[in-house]
């Protein structure tokens, strides 16, 4: 009888260790799983991109290329729409793409062309403020890399919603500036959902500083100033005068940054991986709401005539040009809520006269 018990007992104990030992593969092979779906795949994903060639005449081979990362329409969700699950796990999605992007490609510069957050328009003081840290934490970076922002309508409200305090709080985190060069590269960043075009007061402000912005821009590439009439007038050839200061700024046309695209009437002519749903193409825009009215866009083009434009708010990519073959690039959104194939846009370029 006692045989017959050490027998049962070490058969026992032969049992529990290969159940021990399967549960510890079981657990390794999913702490492994995670590993790789949680972290190493982002590494794999990112690792393919690279750095756009940038051909450059023999006579300018010199010539130092700025690399330049764009992002929009994050959309961090808040207090209101947001479920603690959906914003842990959206969030952890992003900010592991950013911030693999940022130690595989070395950005010199990001820019988020808007809509960072989801209920910028309507939240509180203190939801405002958690949402900032938060945005701050997932997009954290070295100091040798600069972060630019411009606002969107989920940040401050469409024009119906927007009030100067909204716009106030923003660019008390984000920056107020407008205009920034760098390696001889202009970037124009300008606040879309202003340019409404009916007069108020904010509208106004924008247009003004978007005037000066383009005199200064004409002075350095022209050497004179444009009066403030010829500004209005696209239909008129432009008189000049006197410039104060010609080398204010890199004599190159500038690179146009904001939330909402120039005029279109739809995404019918887009294509691509990053496009929108086949079915959602042809829908026609909305003008003022989905893109710029067609007035505002043939300002901007006329006031700033850039080399480039780059704009969000669709959450799809599309490629389109404008007047005499200005192109512009839609950034599709990089919010795993808004698309299953979020992206950035990645720019590398060299100072053009």
């Amino acid at each position: 009888m006692a045989l017959i018990r050490l027998g049962f007992g070490r058969q026992h104990l032969c049992l529990l260790k290969r159940r021990s030992f399967l549960m510890l593969k079981l657990t390794a092979v999913v702490f492994a799983a995670l590993l790789f779906c949680e972290f190493f795949i982002y590494y794999l994903v990112i690792f393919r991109c690279d750095w756009p060639e940038v051909k450059t005449p023999a006579d300018r081979s010199g010539q130092k290329t700025l690399k330049a990362m764009f992002l929009a329409d994050t959309h961090l969700l808040g207090e209101v729409r947001g479920h603690w699950l959906d914003k842990l796990r959206r969030e952890w999605q992003m900010e592991r793409a950013f911030q693999t992007a940022l130690r595989l490609l070395q950005p010199e510069v990001v820019f988020i062309l808007g809509d960072i957050f989801d209920e910028g328009k309507w939240s509180s003081s203190q939801a405002w403020a958690d949402d900032v840290e938060r945005f701050q934490k997932i997009f954290r970076h070295p100091r040798d890399v600069q972060l630019k922002v411009v606002a969107g309508n989920h940040d401050i409200g469409f024009h119906y919603q927007m009030n100067a305090y909204k716009i106030k709080r923003f660019e008390k985190v984000f920056s107020p500036e407008r205009l920034f060069s760098w390696k001889g590269i202009n970037f124009v960043m300008v606040n879309s959902v202003a340019l409404e075009g009916d007069g108020c007061h904010i509208c106004s402000e924008a247009e003004a500083e978007l005037i000066e912005i383009s005199r200064k821009l004409n002075c350095s590439r022209e050497g004179k100033l444009a009066l403030p009439g010829d500004l209005l007038s696209p239909q008129q050839g432009r008189r000049s005068g006197p410039c104060p200061d010609p080398q204010l700024l890199p004599a190159s046309a500038p690179v146009l940054l904001q939330h909402f695209p120039l005029y279109r009437r739809s995404d019918a002519n887009c294509s691509g991986e990053d496009a929108a749903p086949l079915e959602e193409r042809g829908i026609p825009f909305k003008e003022r709401y989905d893109v710029l009215s067609q007035e505002a866009s043939q300002q901007l083009l006329w006031w700033l005539r850039p080399r480039l434009i780059l704009s969000g708010h669709t959450h799809s990519a599309c490629e389109v040009l404008h007047g005499a073959g200005v192109p512009e690039i839609s950034v599709p959104s990089f919010s795993w809520r808004n698309r299953n194939n979020p992206s950035f846009i990645m720019l590398a370029a060299t100072f053009t006269s």
